[in-house]
Order: structure tokens, then sequence, then C-alpha cells
């Protein structure tokens, strides 16, 4: 009887040392079974919907995103990408490191591209491992399809991915479904915007309601430039709105800022002072973009609204945290600049971006400066899921609660004396150049080195559309030393020293 009894809790003690065993090797991937719940609670879907060059002051149109996602969640009033074009922003996403961590500085090789990252160590790939179904519909990397178009990248359970150079036809595009390639036509149900949103619905009808949580990337192009070409476009890309809305805004007037069409850029570096003030004709066609730009995120819009209502009927609305954002800015005419991204300046920088879901406070506005570095983190945060890189942002999700108190700054205090975060801002890598300039973003000042040795310093709070640099102010020379000591470390930080 005695012996009996000693096998008995020999086995017992045995039995839990493999049990102890088994919970520490799985801590770094989760299986699915175990990491269903959270505090006793199942995990939250996860939707990120990100559109292609949009601007904060373009969410005016979108009633739907602001009634059914600003107004139901967190708004970040002062979100930024680290550096401001497509396929670097959109690999920091992926990983949450800075450019010069994931290592895309550029939209095409041998610096850029789909092919520079490492895409067995993504964000999709974690989620995975720890037991989400995960879906990508639409823009992925740029080249992305170029060498294998029936590639599915590691990490997607289920993949629609835009094949380059297919991706900017809002018409007549390819997408790869699942390792097979489907050409759409030139016929209005083929209009690229609500073929993404039908895939999205489709999606959550099939997958929800389940114990399964999900993780849906949409990515649209819009309001991206893109073909075809329409008759009366303006000499300059412009993207294709849905038939449903072509002409919407077609006397919406173009926003016209003190840094529209600068008059003085002596302060600026060269690449802006070459730049010839806007012409009447270059003015008309910026406009005309701008409108057509607007209507196309009307499709987005709706879009939105159908995906939302999907997951309200299934019953996964509140269970669900929406990611709303882009991958950057874009200019319209600011600094004398036509179009385009790229550069420091804050339309090109400053990208909107709402969370809605668990936990999130109904009509919260966020005043912290916050990147798209922060993206990767919040989502692994919710999903109690671990990276397999490491990651240089913060989770958002603390900022989305109760309001804080802020503390009172003394009279006369600089920020030199605060210890405010502040957001590293990159330019791309050029022929010969790793990066063409590194920026130093706090609540208050824009410090800027060009690799020409040129600089810039802005006081945001006094000259919010960067009129004047003060880079020669003696006045600024104590926080323009302290921003540069600062700059210096940010530029080849890694984890906590990037925050």
């Amino acid at each position: 009887m005695a012996r009996r009894r000693l096998i008995a809790a020999t086995t017992v003690l045995l039995t839990a040392a493999l049990l102890a065993a088994l919970a520490t090797i799985g801590g770094e991937a989760e299986s699915a079974g175990a990491a269903q719940a959270v505090s006793g609670q199942l995990r939250p879907n996860v939707l990120v919907l990100m559109t292609d060059d949009q601007t904060v002051e373009s969410l005016r149109v979108m009633g739907n995103v602001r009634s059914l996602l600003a107004e139901e969640g967190a708004t970040f009033r002062n979100s930024f990408v680290g550096l401001s074009l497509c396929c670097p922003s959109r690999s920091t996403f992926l990983t949450g490191q800075y450019v010069h961590n994931h290592g895309v500085r550029s939209n095409m090789p041998p610096s850029g591209g789909y092919y520079k990252l490492d895409s067995t160590n993504t964000l999709p790939v974690w989620l995975e491992r720890s037991g989400y179904l995960t879906a990508h519909i639409g823009k992925y990397l740029n080249r992305y399809g170029t060498r294998y178009p029936t590639e599915v990248p590691p990490g997607w359970s289920e993949w629609y991915g835009s094949v380059d150079p297919s991706t900017y036809r809002f018409y007549d595009y390819t997408l790869n479904e699942n390792g097979r390639l489907v050409t759409y036509g030139s016929d209005p149900g083929s209009y690229q915007t609500d073929v993404y949103r039908s895939k999205a619905v489709d999606f959550i009808r099939r997958r929800a309601p389940s114990r399964q949580p999900f993780f849906l990337s949409v990515a649209f192009l819009a309001p991206h430039s893109g073909g075809p070409r329409e008759a009366g476009d303006p000499e300059l890309g412009t993207p294709v709105p849905a038939p449903r809305h072509h002409d919407r805004f077609a006397s919406e007037p173009l926003p016209r800022p003190a840094s529209f069409n600068e008059l003085d850029v002596s302060d600026k570096p060269a690449l802006i002072r070459r730049r010839q003030p806007l012409s009447p004709a270059e003015v008309a066609a910026v406009t005309e973009n701008y409108q057509q730009r607007l209507e196309s995120l009307l499709a987005v819009d709706e879009a939105v609204r159908d995906i939302v209502a999907a997951l309200s009927t299934s019953g996964e609305l509140e269970r669900t945290l929406i990611v709303f954002t882009a991958d950057n800015g874009f200019f319209h005419g600011e600094h004398r600049v036509r179009l385009g991204k790229v550069l420091v300046y804050e339309p090109s920088i400053r990208v909107p971006l709402i969370l809605r879901g668990p936990g999130v406070r109904r009509g919260r506005s966020v005043e912290e400066l916050v990147a798209n570095v922060d993206l990767a983190p919040t989502i692994l945060d919710a999903a109690n899921a671990r990276a397999g890189r490491v990651v240089d942002g913060r989770s958002l999700l603390p900022l989305t609660g109760k309001p804080r108190p802020q503390p009172v700054r003394p009279p006369g205090e600089t920020e030199r004396n605060e210890e405010s975060r502040a957001i590293l801002i990159e330019g791309p890598a050029v022929p010969g150049v790793e990066r063409s300039f590194a920026a130093i973003r706090t609540p208050r000042y824009l410090f800027v080195d060009h690799v020409t040795g040129e600089r810039e310093l802005y006081d945001l709070v006094a000259d919010p559309d960067q009129l004047v640099s003060r880079h020669d102010d003696p006045s600024l020379a104590p926080v323009r030393a302290e921003l540069g000591r600062r700059l210096a470390r940010l530029v080849d930080c890694a984890g906590a020293t990037c925050r």
C-alpha cells in the first residue's frame, strides 16, 4: 500500500514538472488552444485598415470613419511615421522597428522593396504562431510579386495580395489569392476598393464568430495615384474615384495654409530653395489632384461602414480592436511641393491614427506623440503575443483609457528640461547615402540634420507651419545642442533606447 502511494505521489510530481516545463517552452509561441483567454476572456480580433498617402485633413470627408471609429474610440492627434515612404513605413508597421533596424530604406532595390525585408520574422508570423488566424487584403510592400507572383508571404493564413506593378491600377489589376493569380477587369464591379471591401466582409462572415481570434489587414490604394488615366486629368498622377463618386468634390477649394506656395524659402535647404513658386496652372493641377483624392476616399469610407457592419452582425464588433491609419502623408503645394511625401515637413510625416475596441475609451483624444513604430507593439499587447524582434515602439493601449493628469510646467521651463518623448524621422536612402536626413520631432521642436550638412530647427508652438527655420538663432543654441544630442542617440537606437 505504501509503495502504491509513493508511486502515485511520484506520478503527480512528475506530471506537475512536465506541465511546468511545457508552459515554459510555450512561452515564446503560445499554442492556439492555450492562448485563447486573457484574464478569463477571449483575446480580441485585430483589424487594421490602412490607406496610402492620406493626410489628416482629408479625414473630414470620411463620415463613417469619424462616426464609427473616431467617435467610438480614440483619435491620436500627433501621429507620425518614421520615414514618409510606402515600403519603409509599412515595414515599420510589420516589425515595430525604425528603418535603421529593419533595413528597408526605400521602395526599390538594393536599399528597399519587399525582398529587402526578412518576412519570416514579422507581425503576422508572431500572431499566427500565438494562435491567430491571419489574413491580408490589398497592397503589401512595394515590388511584391515581381519575382514570384504566387508567393504567399510567411505568417498569412489567408492571402489576397495585389501583385506589382498592377497594384497601382484601380482596374485591370491582379491579386494573388492564396497562391492563385486572379485578374480583375475594367467593369464597375472590379473597382479595386470595392473588391477589397467585399473580400474583407466575406472573410468576417466566414470566420466569425469563432473562439479563434483573427488578425485582418486591409490595405487600400486610395488616395494614392493610379491608373487608368482619365479624360481631363491634370499633368499629375491622380487616383481614380469610384464611378458613383466622380466630381463629388469638383468645386472643393484647395486648402491654403501659410506654408502653401511658400513665398520666402531662403531659410530652407537647397532642395527647397531650388523650387520655383507654383504657377497658376500648377495650382490648378494640384487642386484637381486634391479633389480626386478626396473623391477616392469616399469608397474607402463606405468600405469601413460595411466592414464595421459585418463585425456587428457577426457579434464580433465589441471584441475587435480596429486600427485606422495611413502609411504616410502627402503634399498639396506646401513649401512649393506640388505632390509627394518623403520630406520632413508636417504634411508628409503626420498621419491619421484612430483606435476603437476593447478597453479604448469612447471619444478619447490623445495628444501624446506616437508613431507607426508603435503599431506592432500595440497589437501584440492587445493579443497577448510576443515579438520575434526587439521592437522600438511601445503599446498605445495605456493612452486610450481614462484621462491622465497632465503635469503643470513651471513658468519659463523649456522642453530641454522635460522628459518628453521624441520621434525619430529619417529620410530615405539615396545613391551612396544611407539616409538623406535624420530629424527629431518632439512636442515643441523639429530639428533636422541633412546629409548635405544643412540644418533646420522649427519651434512648432510659435511656427506650426514651419515657415522660419531657427537653426542659426543664438537664443536657441542650448535647445539646438540638446536636440542634437538626443538625435545622436536616436539614429542608432534599439528597443527601449528608442522610446
